[in-house]
């Protein structure tokens, strides 16, 4: 699942949120280089999959990485 928002998509960065047991399945969101992510630009749906996400690194999610966006 790939969460984003327009809102820091100019930005060119996302930060990834990749799943420990399930290959290919991760969550991204805009972000800037230091992986700051405006939380007023997200939908409340991609919201509360960020605040999940940040919750169960470790656990669910492995710590996120800050990369450049493909959505260029």
């Amino acid at each position: 699942m790939n969460c984003s928002s327009n809102g820091l998509a100019a930005s060119g960065y996302e930060i990834r949120f990749q799943s420990l047991f399930k290959p290919g399945r991760a969550l991204s969101f805009p972000c800037d280089a230091q992986g700051r992510v405006q939380l007023d630009s997200l939908s409340d749906r991609a919201r509360d999959n960020y605040l999940y996400a940040r919750a169960v690194v470790g656990r669910e999610f492995a710590y996120p990485s800050v990369l450049p966006s493909d959505t260029h």
